[in-house]
């Protein structure tokens, strides 16, 4: 009775709810946003949230009353289990680190006060091998072709911690908003402003605008149709905003003289897709710009379907 006493206070000692969360699969991932170093906010699938406080010993779920120590947290997450199977879950979580400093560490340093533009030239290009190219090119199946040219173009750089950055400029080629997209985080650099990510065609008077969600469904359509030198590939980071408005608009007045000139809007396969597919049809009947709506048929996004076609 005695070593099981020890065990459980190595247990309530030594594991760090975040430390769990980051590693017991299906994985949770830190929102650096919504997060300080004393109450750390975690995702996982839609809507899915468990706080972490306590110096990594307590927990609670927001959209619940369910909250409690380690022990507690194992079970939450896996209510099948009785206490001996959490017990033998817990030993091999002990003594390791969450993720969280060093992610509340770059958060700190990388606010608003440094320029982005600064931020960015600061990176370092893209390399073959890097963990970033092994990201990109084996996780998310994108050819090296295309992982060349996003290169060229400067709209992506080797972040921190194996992630890859992508880059919305403004009208002056300037990086205005910095996405991050890595094998354990998804989010962006604090103080930018949404415009547009752009892969330009080889053609310079491209008639086709495709507009996709994330950077790398852009950089994935771009993969299934060859680059095609009529189309610039674009990417709004998610949700449609006052920026990323403007921007397409700037860029179908450009098209609007020309008679072949056509808005594809390659959004997700959901009804968010939808809608924002909605919003571009709207934004193109605006200037008399020929609208197509390119939807995945599989998976939700361009990058599921790259992967099946390459065998991901």
């Amino acid at each position: 009775m005695a070593g099981q006493d020890a065990e459980l206070d190595l247990f309530r000692k030594g594991v760090n709810c975040a430390a769990l969360l980051e590693r017991l699969p299906p994985t949770w991932r830190l929102d650096r946003k919504g997060s300080t170093r004393r109450t750390l906010k975690y995702r996982r699938g839609k809507g899915e949230v468990v706080i972490v406080n306590h110096d990594g010993r307590g927990w609670w779920d927001p959209q619940s009353r369910a909250k409690g120590d380690i022990f507690d947290l194992v079970q939450h997450l896996d209510p099948a289990l009785n206490f001996g199977q959490v017990r033998q879950v817990l030993r091999s979580f002990v003594g390791l680190s969450p993720t969280f400093p060093r992610a509340l560490r770059e958060k700190k340093q990388g606010g608003p006060d440094r320029p982005l533009p600064e931020r960015w030239n600061a990176r370092p290009r893209l390399r073959r091998g890097s963990p970033v190219w092994r990201y990109l090119a084996k996780a998310r199946r994108l050819p090296p072709g295309v992982l060349e040219a996003a290169d060229g173009a400067d709209i992506l750089r080797e972040g921190p911690y194996g992630s890859a950055w992508f880059a919305h400029r403004d009208d002056g080629g300037v990086v205005s908003h910095i996405e991050i997209r890595g094998p354990d985080f998804k989010g962006s650099v604090s103080g930018g402003n949404k415009t547009l990510f752009l892969l330009p065609g080889a053609c310079p008077q491209s008639r086709r605008l495709a507009v996709t969600e994330a950077p790398i469904d852009a950089l994935s359509l771009a993969a299934l149709e060859g680059i095609r030198a009529d189309t610039v590939y674009a990417a709004t980071g998610g949700g449609m905003g006052p920026g990323t408005d403007r921007a397409i608009e700037r860029m179908l007045v450009v098209r609007a003289s020309a008679p072949d000139a056509l808005l594809v809007s390659a959004t997700d396969a959901d009804a968010a897709g939808d809608r924002f597919a909605d919003r571009h049809a709207e934004l193109a009947a605006a200037v008399r710009v020929a609208f197509a709506r390119l939807r995945p048929t599989i998976g939700i996004d361009w990058n599921d379907v790259l992967r099946e076609e390459r065998g991901s």
